[in-house]
């Protein structure tokens, strides 16, 4: 490949250049033509048409130390960072595949001879089909202080990048919070899309911001491919609102910021449906709950069943928060009204009067905290999101760093 001139600028004396490595992971050295002016390396090579993005861009300075450092994508400044004795700059973060980058820095020596070189590459443009599908909450979204946040991607990610993306991923809050990613394969997570998944030791604390910046662009996701974007995300940490569910004494307390804001009656799972896995389909299942999802009019029916088999039913229920992927909602009672506040009637919901499951249903954010007790099923961990369930010790080992972080001030 035949290398474009280099336009070098000198504050004392011409200067002289000449290309070095091959192609693909050599730079460009530029060097003053005066005795004592510093040698300027840049890397990837001026003219690079298919530079690896996973490698970055490096800048160092021999005879000299490096003053002024510019890297630019379509205009915009790439953040880097000098080493202790400036010698040597780097990029934070891998770059776009095929992206065009011009880069200039300039080399000062003990002397005040200097070195400007200049280099203009492109990266390849070779990205991997595993990629970001989405991540959750949605953009400026209210959520529960149990909220966990979600990177999802369209396929499994191999294990070798899974520690790459952790390292690439900032998050950062109002108020610092530890916490800890955890990996799901598709059978673990609640849609079916393989996560990474944030949860916090203990809940947010309410009212604050967070802020989720995936660096995925340019990561060697597999051999040769690299990641194709940066994802960002912003979402909003609400009113703390914690609901306390008892199947025992049949009644629901709903608490705003540690005040009690409303009670009522309920009725829970009836049980008597143990099916070919050994579980009681028909009981709600007692643990941490988040609130997962809310609609307006939920179509109901059996898991495991279909029509014609004993148990059958086919509704359209009003109101329906979801709290787990096992089909359980707080919702309208729409059956016996004395069940409520006495008896356990339902098919594994929590049947609530009217009013009162309209009213959480436009209250409720999506990430609030709802603990149920009394009953002899419990939660699994993979129900929905039931990560509340497991141990913080147990959910860092899901890592692929194997260690909690503390998000950054936001």
């Amino acid at each position: 490949m035949r290398r474009k001139a280099l336009v070098l600028a000198l504050v004392l004396g011409l200067a002289t250049a000449c290309g070095g490595g091959d192609g693909e992971t050599g730079g460009t050295t530029a060097k003053g033509g005066d005795a004592g002016t510093p040698e300027v390396t840049i890397t990837p090579a001026n003219g690079n048409g298919e530079a690896r993005p996973d490698q970055g861009v490096t800048v160092t300075a021999a005879g000299g130390t490096l003053g002024a450092v510019s890297v630019k994508l379509k205009g915009a400044e790439v953040p880097g960072a000098l080493s202790a004795d400036k010698t040597k700059w780097h990029s934070t973060w891998t770059l776009q595949p095929g992206g065009r980058y011009q880069v200039s820095a300039t080399a000062t020596s003990p002397k005040g001879k200097s070195t400007t070189a200049t280099s203009a590459f492109r990266t390849s443009r070779a990205t991997a089909a595993t990629r970001v599908n989405n991540v959750v909450p949605s953009e400026n979204e209210t959520v529960g202080t149990g909220m966990p946040v979600f990177v999802q991607f369209t396929k499994a990610v191999p294990d070798k990048a899974k520690p790459l993306i952790e390292r690439a991923t900032e998050i950062s809050s109002t108020t610092p919070t530890e916490g800890a990613w955890r990996w799901l394969s598709a059978g673990e997570s609640f849609n079916g899309l393989p996560s990474m998944v944030f949860r916090p030791e203990h809940p947010w604390k309410p009212h604050q911001r967070v802020t989720v910046k995936v660096h995925y662009a340019g990561l060697k996701i597999g051999d040769s491919v690299f990641g194709d974007r940066d994802v960002t995300r912003t979402f909003k940490v609400g009113d703390s609102h914690v609901i306390s569910i008892n199947a025992k004494t049949h009644r629901l307390t709903v608490k705003k910021n540690g005040r009690t804001v409303r009670k009522w009656g309920v009725s829970l799972g009836a049980g008597g449906d143990v099916q070919r896995d050994g579980v009681d389909h028909l009981l709600t299942t007692s643990g941490v709950h988040l609130t997962m999802d809310h609609v307006r009019l939920e179509r109901m029916r059996p898991p495991g069943k279909k029509k014609g088999d004993p148990g059958w039913y086919d509704e359209k229920v009003p109101w329906a928060t979801r709290i787990s992927n096992s089909g359980e909602y707080i919702h309208q009672n729409m059956d016996d009204p004395t069940c409520l506040g006495n008896r356990n009637c339902s098919h594994g919901c929590v049947r609530s009067p009217a009013a009162d499951a309209q009213w959480f249903f436009h209250w409720s954010y999506r990430g609030d905290i709802v603990s149920i007790t009394g009953t002899k099923r419990s939660l699994q961990w993979t129900n929905g999101w039931g990560y509340w369930q497991l141990p913080f010790t147990k959910w860092t080992k899901g890592s692929a760093l194997g260690k909690p972080i503390t998000t950054t001030r936001a």
